[in-house]
């Protein structure tokens, strides 16, 4: 790294924590009163800290060294006193400033902690709630992993950072303002030439630190790259078992693991240069005070113990700088996280509530396309074009060969994507014109994958509409044929699912997923593939639920099976991102286009399948 690159990155070190604070100023805000009570704890403890020498320099001063007892005694008291007397009031004093200073600290540590806890909680809770609201777009374009680590490491980091490093720091900053004070009153000339070692102080240590902030980042970044392969392969354990990747992979993860290490061990190798940098800048200064301290107590115009209490001073003054150099790669790595969790509380998504949005009326399910073009990446349309309409109550198929747009122009109907030309209206009235959570709450959804969690039956089923009634959900439940395995499962509907519904066959998990649906009697019905991967039983139970749960409905189906889209009112056949035949079954097979084609593989297909069971 050249000398000019190490600058550049001295300068970003302070303007990162700057940054840090001016974001997080409003979570702080709200914790002014324990942060106030809690200063005003800390400078009460500074003011017994400065304190605590004193005792010994009136022992050095006025009982150790006796030729000087009778008069300064005098002087202290107004006439004589007892050396003993006064030497057991002395070490009483030390015990009570020892005291009443510890509990001082205590209620500023405390109050410290607690209100940093409190805002690193808020801080937590803010960027979960974010990142739920950020469009796909953006959780396409990062690691899932990565994420995860900026919700919980990071701020787990900072926490720690700020609880173990930080406070413990601003208490010794402090207490070294009250202390350079009461040495420059002390005695200018120690005074000044304990100021001049600060400068080597601030340049060896900034020679470091920003080398320190910059590994560490990497350090992060490659501690959120680690986390997300152990995440995706954990996510995809049965297909990495299934193809015997694990060596693969290992492989993968061990040079992640490496030079994740590598940053690791750089950045402390930094630190314990900076520590030691440090440590002999400190044994300098001490040694140069003491030398020319000496020479003033033997001239007789500084007296012992006042030569006591500033080499006790200077000694703690050095300390916060002592432990900012042994901590300081902490500080980096905390400064670093705090700059990973702005990235992600800045990010503005793309899909937001307009300023003129409002709540959304009860739905009656007129759905309009007009000229919908959209593009993840800019130049590569996916869907370019779109135009059709589908009244209140009918069913549109989406149908077409994979990767042809077809998830896609249903995901817009959602608002997880906005169309970069063109609009979609509902009732009349453009998407974007209502609040997501209005316009969402009156869709439901069946995908082919059902995302279940961890959690009862019931509590699943409940998502779809919160607040529902245990009449509402076994109702629901019944809609979508799943009101009998249900009740068969050892505790019902109180029965706890695996991460992801792993407890349910995939029949089961549609089921269920078909209930969450029905529970929210939405006007508006989105089934993506919704029996694809189930065998026959399993199908036709779920068919009959999808026909219940899309009664009355606008109901938008994609499918792969031509045969379950033969009684759509209006069927799209959709490829390249556009529409190239639309029309109902009779129509588009008389027709005689890519879509009668389709059907006709499709069917030569079943019967040949059918056949070969019949023999079997």
């Amino acid at each position: 790294m050249s000398d000019r690159t190490k600058e550049k990155d001295l300068k970003k070190v302070m303007p990162g924590m700057m940054r840090i604070g001016r974001r997080f100023l409003p979570y702080i805000g709200k914790r002014k009163l324990l942060i106030a009570g809690s200063f005003l704890a800390l400078l009460v403890e500074t003011g017994f800290r400065l304190l605590e020498p004193w005792p010994l320099k009136f022992v050095f001063d006025h009982v150790l060294v006796t030729e000087t007892n009778n008069d300064s005694l005098k002087v202290i008291v107004g006439h004589g006193i007892d050396p003993m007397l006064l030497l057991a009031l002395l070490a009483l004093s030390i015990v009570v400033i020892s005291v009443l200073g510890s509990f001082a600290a205590y209620l500023s540590t405390f109050g410290m902690a607690l209100a940093s806890v409190q805002i690193l909680t808020d801080i937590r809770s803010d960027l979960y709630s974010h990142l739920q609201r950020l469009s796909l777009t953006f959780h396409m374009q990062h690691k899932s992993g990565d994420l995860i680590t900026r919700v919980t490491a990071d701020i787990d980091r900072i926490k720690l950072t700020i609880v173990k490093v930080i406070l413990p720091l601003v208490t010794n900053i402090v207490t070294l303002v009250g202390m350079l004070v009461v040495m420059s009153w002390m005695n200018w000339e120690l005074f000044a030439i304990a100021l001049t070692i600060f400068p080597l102080f601030y340049f060896s240590m900034m020679r470091l630190i920003g080398r320190i902030r910059h590994v560490s980042r990497e350090h992060r970044k490659f501690q959120g790259i680690l986390a997300a392969t152990t995440s995706e392969t954990i996510g995809a354990i049965e297909v990495v078992q299934a193809l015997s990747l694990h060596n693969q992979l290992e492989d993968i993860f061990e040079q992640q693991n490496t030079i994740t290490l590598n940053h690791g061990a750089k950045s402390l190798k930094l630190s314990a240069v900076l520590q030691r940098t440090v440590q002999i800048l400190i044994a300098l200064t001490i040694a140069l005070v003491l030398w020319r301290g000496s020479h003033l107590v033997i001239q007789k115009t500084l007296t012992p113990g006042d030569l006591l209490v500033f080499i006790t001073y200077l000694k703690n003054a050095f300390e916060p700088i002592r432990k900012l150099s042994n901590q300081f790669s902490e500080i980096a790595k905390a400064t670093a996280s705090g700059e990973r969790i702005i990235d992600v509380l800045d990010y503005e998504p793309h899909v937001r509530n307009l300023p003129r949005a409002k709540p959304a009326h009860s739905f009656f399910g007129a759905v309009r396309f007009e000229n919908v073009t959209f593009a993840y990446e800019s130049g590569k349309a996916i869907l370019q074009n779109i135009s059709f309409e589908a009244q209140p109550g009918q069913k549109v198929a989406v149908v077409g060969a994979s990767g042809g747009g077809k998830s896609t122009l249903i995901s817009l109907i959602l608002r997880l994507y906005d169309p970069n030309s063109g609009r979609i209206l509902i009732d009349g009235q453009d998407l974007r014109e209502y609040t997501l959570d209005s316009l969402r709450q009156q869709i439901g959804v069946v995908l082919q994958e059902s995302i279940l969690f961890a959690a009862s039956i019931r509590e699943n089923i409940a998502y779809g509409k919160l607040g529902a009634t245990d009449a509402e959900i076994e109702q629901a439940a019944k809609i979508a044929n799943a009101h009998d395995f249900i009740m068969n499962l050892p505790d019902g509907y109180e029965t706890v699912l695996g991460e992801r519904g792993c407890t349910l066959s995939g029949g089961q998990r549609q089921r269920i997923a078909i209930a969450r649906a029905a529970i929210r009697k939405a006007p508006i019905v989105i089934l993506d593939e919704p029996t694809t991967g189930l065998d026959n039983a399993s199908e036709q139970a779920v068919n009959k639920a999808l026909n219940r749960l899309t009664q009355g409905r606008t109901t938008f189906l994609i499918s792969h099976n031509l045969r379950s889209v033969e009684d759509a009112d209006l069927i799209l056949y959709v490829e390249g991102g556009q529409i190239l035949e639309r029309g109902t079954h009779p129509e588009l097979i008389r027709f005689g286009g890519r879509y009668a084609a389709l059907y006709q593989l499709q069917n030569a297909v079943t019967q040949g399948e059918e056949r070969h069971a019949i023999q079997a």
